[in-house]
């Protein structure tokens, strides 16, 4: 029940609050007027208290003496709070019983916010730090990587079929329901940390799948069904599921596999290219990634529902962007 339309004097609401907190607090073995004397000792709640502040600003620790380094730091933490807003979203979508398209379209629409946001939020590195500052910091860094970055994987694999995640030169030697851990040899961001000469993966990369391999293929089994692609594939077909809504939630899936796959990591190459490019030559990442390649999305191709995009559209999948730089 909604109390909150009521009058605080209403009897009726009075005798509610008390008959239902009188259920609630019979499961601690103590009355209510005990639990209710307990809330009237207990303190106030502080916004500091609430959101740890303390804490939170405690948790930025440079390893170099350069100012910019604090800017860095602090973006890469607020981009992973988005990401983690985002898991949060796309789990809340997996574990709905009996969903709806409204619904679909509700947390999809969220989630492309938040994408949105952490696209613009590109500026921050863009703009907002000195280039010679970043240079020097960065050296102190290695091997660590965003490409580290668990939980921008934990989203594309809740995302669609574990197939789109392989690196196209293999995808063609799989099929959907072959096993997530054969695919995960040659998911796609492997291709960023491997020397092109060797075959050999760099110590970054290394260091990423030994935390997190095993979390990632049981993550891949898990969602075979009830991935944000599966589950749209559901709602398709329902009786109640209308026109108007079907193309919604048709757009609003083309719109997060643009906004992830498309400008966010064009936002993220625009920014390697300020820091990383060196007149004529470039500077290496820190996990040594080849971010030329890897970073540009005509390179990998990374698209999560390939069904919901014309063949023109996929073949000028992120050039067009690209060329304009």
């Amino acid at each position: 029940m909604n109390y909150s339309d009521k009058q605080e004097t209403d009897p009726e609401l009075v005798d509610n609050l008390l008959s239902e907190l009188k259920k609630k607090y019979s499961l601690t073995g103590q009355s209510l007027t005990d639990n209710l004397e307990g809330l009237l000792h207990a303190n106030y709640l502080k916004y500091w208290n609430y959101v740890h502040l303390d804490t939170l600003l405690s948790l930025q620790n440079p390893r170099t003496d350069f100012p910019d380094e604090m800017i860095f730091i602090v973006y890469h933490q607020v981009t992973e709070l988005y990401f983690k807003l985002i898991l949060s979203e796309i789990e809340q979508i997996a574990t709905e019983e009996n969903i709806t398209a409204d619904f679909f379209i509700t947390k999809l629409k969220r989630i492309n916010l938040f994408f949105q946001i952490l696209t613009f939020s590109y500026d921050t590195m863009i703009e907002g730090m000195d280039v010679k500052q970043f240079r020097q910091f960065r050296m102190a860094l290695l091997p660590a990587s965003g490409f580290q970055s668990a939980q921008i994987r934990k989203i594309e694999i809740w995302a669609t079929d574990f197939i789109n995640l392989v690196n196209k030169k293999h995808k063609s030697s799989f099929a959907p329901n072959d096993e997530i851990s054969d695919m995960f040899q040659y998911i796609y961001w492997k291709a960023g940390a491997t020397d092109d000469t060797t075959g050999e993966e760099t110590i970054t990369s290394k260091h990423f799948q030994e935390k997190y391999k095993t979390d990632f293929i049981l993550l891949g089994e898990a969602t075979r069904t009830n991935n944000l692609w599966q589950i749209y594939l559901k709602l398709v077909p329902q009786p109640a599921t209308t026109d108007t809504q079907k193309e919604q939630m048709k757009e609003a899936l083309r719109k997060f596999d643009t906004l992830m796959n498309v400008d966010w990591r064009l936002a993220h190459f625009k920014s390697a290219v300020r820091y990383l490019k060196n007149g004529d030559g470039t500077i290496d990442a820190t996990g040594g990634t080849n971010w030329q390649k890897y970073l540009p999305p005509r390179f990998q191709k990374v698209i999560f529902y390939p069904e919901l995009w014309a063949e023109d559209e996929i073949n000028e999948w992120g050039k067009k962007w690209v060329d304009k730089q």
